[in-house]
């Protein structure tokens, strides 16, 4: 019989990496470095990839080495930031009253890392014909930026899973599939000029504007026009323009301008061709600009691409996380994750982990502990697991 109580080693290791502080400016190593050695200690090597700086790693690690393939349990390391939010407890704390663990991080995603690596002993002893893999990566939260080298250093190592549990919080109900996440920023390069003198000037405030307005039209024709996908909270694609920069003085014709955007896509859609429909709308405007000042023009980066993810409910992961959590049903996400990432290098993949996103990124994030007994349950329940199907 599997247990239904959170146990206090799991317990524990959710308070000791909620303790940690990763938000995503700073460092993982302190949690990387803790989760290795704990892992070391039962004699599993880990495989760690860097940032450029080293500041960061991921960490890959194998429960089950020799066996001809595993099962990955995924989650990233980083959590946004709590500045200007209104706490009632230290965000580091992860303090425990009312039966929740309170925390940054708690739901957004630590929990579920804490959950796999206290039974890590369960793994290394299951008679399970798989291995289970642990996928911690960094920089999830800025636009999945340590999961791609995480992804390309396994293959490389020739390590082809079965699966991938991503354990984002679901309140653990598989989920199948999410939308995608597209940013950019938009340069622009006017002309400056006294305001008294606009016809020898290139207005970049103007001309950033012009774009904008196309990034809503999109928007509003996505909502008016595209087929809906039953499950979605917001059913289309969507558009958002979250910054603009531009101007130094009333009097002073804009020189430059800078906006950001982006595209939350439907599984059904393609991101790629909405940003080059905001390129080809901005490069039409650049004629009139040259010939007023022939360095003017629009500049684009990509600020980060997630891909959206797409299951099945006929996949054998997707049945095997119904199976352990106990649920009969899925769900869609309205958040991203890595599992799109994952789904595209060829791994069939599913998302459920404990807690809810309606309490990630807010003040006072929690976890209940009977979501954390779930997700114990869960591990318990994988361990004992013979065969994905």
């Amino acid at each position: 019989m599997l247990s239904t109580s959170l146990s206090p080693r799991g317990l524990a290791l959710a308070q000791t990496l909620v303790r940690m502080n990763t938000v995503s400016a700073n460092s993982n190593l302190e949690l990387i470095h803790f989760i290795r050695d704990e892992l070391q200690a039962l004699g599993v090597p880990s495989r760690l990839t860097w940032n450029a700086a080293r500041t960061k790693a991921n960490l890959f690690a194998t429960l089950g080495e020799g066996k001809p393939s595993g099962i990955i349990l995924s989650g990233h390391t980083d959590t946004v930031p709590w500045d200007g939010q209104d706490w009632s407890v230290d965000p580091l704390s992860a303090t425990v009253k009312d039966g929740r663990l309170y925390g940054r991080g708690s739901a957004d995603m630590k929990s579920f890392i804490a959950m796999a690596l206290a039974h890590a002993p369960q793994f290394l002893a299951s008679d399970a014909p798989f291995a289970v893999h642990f996928a911690f990566s960094y920089d999830e939260e800025v636009g999945c930026f340590g999961v791609r080298d995480l992804i390309a250093d396994m293959r490389d190592a020739g390590i082809a899973p079965l699966a991938c549990i991503v354990g984002e919080p679901t309140s653990m109900v598989p989920a199948i599939a999410h939308k995608g996440v597209y940013r950019y920023r938009c340069c622009v390069r006017g002309k400056e000029a006294h305001s008294s003198l606009t016809p020898h000037s290139v207005n970049a405030i103007e001309m950033a504007a012009r774009v904008v307005g196309k990034v809503r039209d999109m928007g509003e024709a996505f909502e008016r026009e595209e087929p809906r996908y039953a499950g979605f909270d917001v059913p289309f694609s969507t558009t958002s323009v979250g910054q603009f920069h531009g101007g130094i003085a009333d009097n002073v014709v804009p020189r430059d301008a800078e906006f950001r955007y982006e595209f939350r896509d439907l599984p059904t859609a393609d991101a790629k061709a909405m940003q080059a429909e905001v390129v080809a709308h901005a490069r039409a405007l650049e004629p009139a600009m040259k010939r007023v000042a022939p360095d003017a023009g629009f500049s684009f980066e990509t600020i980060c691409e997630i891909p959206s993810f797409l299951g099945s409910p006929g996949d054998a992961v997707t049945r095997l996380a119904q199976r352990l959590s106990g649920e009969t049903g899925t769900t869609l996400v309205a958040f991203g994750t890595e599992a799109g990432l994952f789904k595209q290098s060829g791994i069939p993949t599913v998302v459920c982990g404990p807690g809810s996103i309606n309490q990630a990124h807010q003040p006072d994030e929690f976890v209940s502990l009977e979501q954390l007994a779930r997700c114990e349950a869960f591990m318990q329940g994988l361990a004992a697991t013979r065969a994905l199907d």
